[in-house]
């Protein structure tokens, strides 16, 4: 089981800073997984954004839940939660799930963009070919 946050130090010059969304951050990440990792399907968890009470109430009654991470991939039990370079933080009910996740033995990272977000990923597969 693996536990990891974001690497700040190793993300480059090109994603840092530049005020870009998450939903950019994490549909540029989704984009280079599929590429890099055909055959290993990554979903992502529709759990946030903006929406009516109506559509809130029926997406809660059908049980979506706050702070539930952003992706997933099956195959290597990993939950993946995408954040922006700059800015982005952990909610109270993210890292309640991210506690839950650990303790089921289900392995999380926290992002710090797309540029981190690769860097996880490689290290992780590093560290799963490891035997880790």
């Amino acid at each position: 089981m693996r536990y990891s946050t974001r690497r700040k130090a190793n993300t480059t010059a090109s994603s840092k800073g530049t005020g870009r969304s998450e939903h950019v951050e994490q549909r540029e990440f989704v984009s280079w997984f599929r590429k890099n990792y055909k055959g290993i399907r990554i979903i992502a968890i529709p759990n946030g954004g903006q929406r009516n009470i109506a559509t809130a109430a029926r997406l809660k009654a059908e049980g979506v839940m706050r702070g539930v991470p952003d992706l997933y991939v099956p195959a290597w039990m990993l939950w993946i939660e995408m954040k922006k370079a700059s800015g982005g933080r952990i909610s109270p009910e993210q890292k309640d799930w991210h506690n839950y996740l650990q303790s089921i033995n289900q392995n999380v990272i926290v992002t710090a963009g797309f540029e981190d977000a690769k860097l996880q990923i490689e290290d992780f597969i590093e560290e799963k070919d490891d035997g880790g």
